[in-house]
């Protein structure tokens, strides 16, 4: 019943049988699905392939703001997504490890960098040629699907997706574009498209369909694809209709960021409240500028005065356009980044926030999970603050020790809980990483960051137990030979330097420190063979009192063991 009703809803629109509009509208919402999954295919493995040069890129914040708008740019052509950008911005805004002046300049830059897609898709658009270069793009679908299925490494598995993605893309457009030519040659079709011309109408419509979609690019990249078999919003001579749509998906574009920033700190919304102004202030621009120059007004129209003009494909002409505003805006308002900071901060008010937790995340954001390899480089970051307060339980333990000060116990004891729970969330949003379907690198990367934190809690274990010597030590009242304090402290000091060198090789990649930090190792391992060996001598000379043994011993083999653990860290990678 349902079939019959619309296909007689469908039989005034031409001699095409329904049966045949059916088709068409079923052709075209699958071609729509293989497009939309291309773009998350191609997103997605340009991330794993790009990921330690993404990390890197992000590394990189810069207080030069066309340095940022460089990142942002770079990023974003990239990973194919100025949506991923803009979340990872405001991660990072949320993590305090970016300003909003730094997120404002790379904010801009991934406006740049998603019109890459435009241009890809114009440039796959025939544009009246004998040779449609589509072809070559969808012939990619084949190829990366036979490197995925015959090579071993991820790495090339991740090309052969990324290929795959961006074949599926031009597959999808080639079908939908198929689907849609058959409706230029209806009149109704082209009267109805004749009528959309309201240009806020078309401005909603863009912003709507571009929340829907969740990007511009495949927004813009529709509009393309219709322009291409000559399917004009407004009609052929519609003016400027068609812009107004592209408007509308830049401020439509806007939405992820405005989701990703529930919940987090004042400034993660404000970044994405930069995003919206950006944009919003822009289309505003462009939007009284195009109502100006038009032809009910002065005569002519900007778009058929213009690209129109300059570029004879009409794809082309829609992809510069995109290209043109966005780069526009960031020449215009990039020297007025301090103004969009203050609107935000007007905007989004300052409220007494909770003090963060030790336990809870400094550098690490929920929203770095779409990135795995930032993700982990976040993650080491965690790590590394965990493994600083447990070396600071460790010199709390430790100076307790040597001053009989029972009120470490307390210090040292609050210090730990709050590395236990900090362990377990970094664990937890391992597991997370690892179940995204990480590339080997990335995995190897989780198994070393497991066995990492398991080795910094041993610190934190090892610096209570000095705790139990100090309680131990002010119970029988033990004293040891004069000296032994400095010696101890001596070791003490050393494993501070040893872990200064175990954090610059992890956080900055100082390979070159290995061979320094493994022989500041075996100094704390032959100190901890003469220190027993000392004491041993002592107490056969009757110099040292028996019940200072266990103590005493014990003592110093901890003080070595953090020199293993520590250790362990520097070499984790060997170990997996």
């Amino acid at each position: 019943m349902n079939f019959m009703l619309l296909s007689s809803a469908l039989e005034p629109l031409s001699s095409i049988s329904a049966m045949e509009h059916i088709t068409n509208i079923v052709m075209m919402l699958a071609a729509c699905g293989a497009f939309l999954i291309g773009f998350k295919l191609l997103s997605e493995n340009m991330e794993r392939i790009a990921g330690n040069g993404l990390k890197k890129l992000f590394n990189k914040t810069s207080n030069k703001k066309w340095v940022g708008v460089g990142i942002g740019a770079g990023a974003t052509a990239v990973v194919q997504s100025s949506g991923v950008t803009t979340v990872m911005v405001v991660g990072f805004v949320n993590a305090g490890i970016m300003t909003l002046h730094q997120a404002a300049s790379m904010i801009m830059g991934a406006n740049i960098g998603t019109t890459v897609t435009a241009q890809l898709a114009a440039l796959g658009s025939s544009g009246g040629s004998a040779f449609d270069i589509s072809i070559i793009f969808i012939s990619l679908l084949f190829i990366g699907v036979m490197m995925e299925m015959f090579f071993k490494k991820d790495k090339i598995k991740s090309v052969g997706l990324a290929l795959a993605g961006l074949g599926l893309v031009f597959f999808g457009l080639d079908i939908m574009s198929d689907s849609m030519k058959v409706y230029t040659k209806i009149q109704e079709v082209q009267d109805l498209l004749s009528t959309l011309q309201n240009p806020f109408i078309l401005l909603v419509f863009g912003i709507v369909f571009t929340a829907l979609l969740n990007s511009s690019s495949a927004v813009t990249t529709v509009i393309i694809g219709m322009a291409d078999v000559g399917l004009f919003i407004g009609g052929v001579d519609g003016g400027n209709a068609v812009l107004y749509v592209i408007l509308g998906s830049n401020i439509g574009s806007c939405v992820t960021a405005l989701i990703s920033s529930i919940g987090t700190s004042v400034n993660a919304r404000r970044a994405s409240i930069i995003h919206l102004l950006f944009n919003v202030f822009g289309t505003i621009l462009f939007m009284t500028m195009l109502l100006i120059w038009s032809k009910g007004v002065v005569g002519s129209d900007f778009y058929q005065v213009t690209f129109v003009k300059w570029f004879s494909n009409p794809a082309t002409q829609i992809a510069m356009f995109h290209t043109f505003f966005n780069v526009i805006c960031t020449l215009l308002f990039l020297p007025f980044t301090n103004l969009l900071v203050k609107a935000s901060t007007f905007i989004v008010r300052e409220k007494a926030q909770k003090e963060k937790e030790p336990w809870e995340f400094v550098y690490m954001d929920k929203r770095f999970l779409t990135t795995p390899t930032v993700a982990l480089g976040q993650l080491k970051k965690e790590s590394f603050r965990m493994a600083d307060m447990a070396m600071e339980s460790l010199r709390t333990g430790f100076n307790g020790f040597i001053e009989k000060d029972l009120t470490a116990i307390d210090k040292v004891h609050e210090n730990n809980d709050q590395i236990l729970k900090l362990s377990e969330e970094i664990s937890n949003y391992l597991v997370r990483v690892s179940a995204s379907g990480v590339s080997f690198d990335d995995e190897k990367e989780v198994r070393v960051l497991h066995n990492n934190i398991g080795d910094i809690n041993r610190v934190a274990e090892l610096a209570d137990n000095m705790t139990k010597y100090t309680r131990r030590e002010v119970k029988e009242n033990l004293s040891f030979s004069e000296g032994i304090n400095e010696k101890l402290g001596a070791m003490h000091d050393m494993l501070h330097e040893q872990y200064a060198l175990v954090k610059q090789i992890g956080l900055e990649n100082r390979t070159d420190l290995i061979v320094q930090s493994d022989e500041l190792e075996d100094k704390i391992d032959n100190m901890r063979r003469e220190l027993v060996a000392e004491h041993i001598t002592r107490l056969s000379q009757g110099k040292c009192r028996p019940e200072n043994n266990t103590v005493f011993i014990n003592l110093v083999c901890n003080l070595e063991r953090v020199g293993d653990h520590l250790n362990y860290v520097v070499h984790s990678d060997d170990n997996v």
